[in-house]
């Protein structure tokens, strides 16, 4: 058997109730591979999960992706082989960890021309932008497009993304000191979610035009204020509750805003086959081949430390991607 560091959580709240742990790895099950991993990704979901507001039975392990070497293969896996770099996002929780068995058919290479810890850094990201940006609202020059927490891992990808494809992006974040970074992520213009009069200063950006689309993983605080961004027939995407629930609305709103089009989509359904994984990770390798997206790590930390990633993503503290490190 290997020996493998992971986190494990036997009860849900803050982060103090990470724990890493060793643990006893079998040996890869029929249809599985073991993966030593060499970087782990980072995500919104994994505090939604650990804190409790996206349940998870315990005890549990946490984390969605990571990316890695093939060290063994289980009966029947074609396709593989020992030393291949491989990453996955939608294997199950429990990517907080030093190795791991994953089903094969959730797996995806890693091209030549991307580090493990930029993969890492933005593959659960940039399948979620893709997915945004190409399904949910179909993404076109000339679009007007807001992108809450710009400043953000998934905020720039969409950002930039979006800017590529030839829309004209509107970011928003929640403080002066992050205007910057959107900026440089791709946004034409920035606004400050926490100032009461952000819907007019996004007004005042785009020459008074409401957008296309609005990509809020903010939620609480901004959700009812994107309502009033939304051009006529056109659409909120409401993909993450970085600042709590949004409010309950009654559908009648959505009439009298403009016939909105309102959607709470995510990324697991996106990616629920084999076919689907491949082709939307073809579509997210492209699109970083192509400098769509581009990749900013905000931050490293050891596995050991995985309480302290998720303290300072809580405090905003982290402009970028978190990648940790086994």
């Amino acid at each position: 058997m290997t020996k493998a560091r992971v986190v494990s959580l036997s009860e849900l709240g803050g982060a103090e109730v990470i724990q890493v742990i060793d643990k006893e790895l079998p040996s890869p099950g029929k249809g599985e591979v073991q993966i030593r991993q060499t970087a782990i990704g980072f995500n919104f979901i994994d505090i939604y999960q650990r804190s409790g507001y996206y349940p998870l039975d315990l005890p549990t392990g946490l984390g969605h992706e990571a990316v890695g070497v093939v060290e063994a293969l289980g009966e029947g896996v074609a396709g593989l082989k020992v030393g291949d770099r491989v990453m996955y996002m939608n294997a199950g929780i429990g990517a907080y960890a030093s190795a791991r068995n994953v089903a094969a058919d959730k797996l995806v290479p890693v091209p030549g021309n991307v580090s493990d810890e930029v993969a890492a850094a933005v593959f659960f990201k940039a399948m979620t932008a893709q997915y945004l940006i190409q399904k949910t609202y179909k993404v076109k020059a000339g679009d007007i497009v807001l992108v809450h927490a710009a400043a953000g891992g998934v905020g720039q990808i969409l950002a930039g993304w979006a800017k590529a494809l030839g829309a004209f992006v509107v970011g928003s974040v929640g403080s002066q000191a992050k205007v910057a970074v959107a900026k440089a992520a791709g946004c034409d213009a920035v606004v400050d979610y926490s100032q009461p009069n952000w819907v007019e200063e996004f007004l005042k950006a785009t020459g008074g035009k409401k957008a296309n689309v609005v990509y809020d993983s903010v939620a609480k605080t901004t959700f009812m204020g994107s309502l009033d961004c939304v051009a006529p027939f056109g659409t909120l995407a409401l993909f993450g509750a970085a600042s709590g629930p949004a409010p309950e609305i009654q559908p009648e709103i959505l009439n009298k805003k403009g016939c909105l089009f309102l959607t709470r989509p995510s990324v697991f359904p996106h990616n629920a086959t084999h076919a689907l994984l491949q082709e939307n990770a073809k579509a997210v390798f492209d699109a970083i081949a192509k400098g769509y997206v581009k990749v900013q790590i905000g931050a490293k930390f050891p596995l050991e430390q995985a309480a302290d990633a998720h303290r300072a993503a809580e405090g905003r503290k982290i402009s970028g991607a978190i990648v940790m490190i086994p």
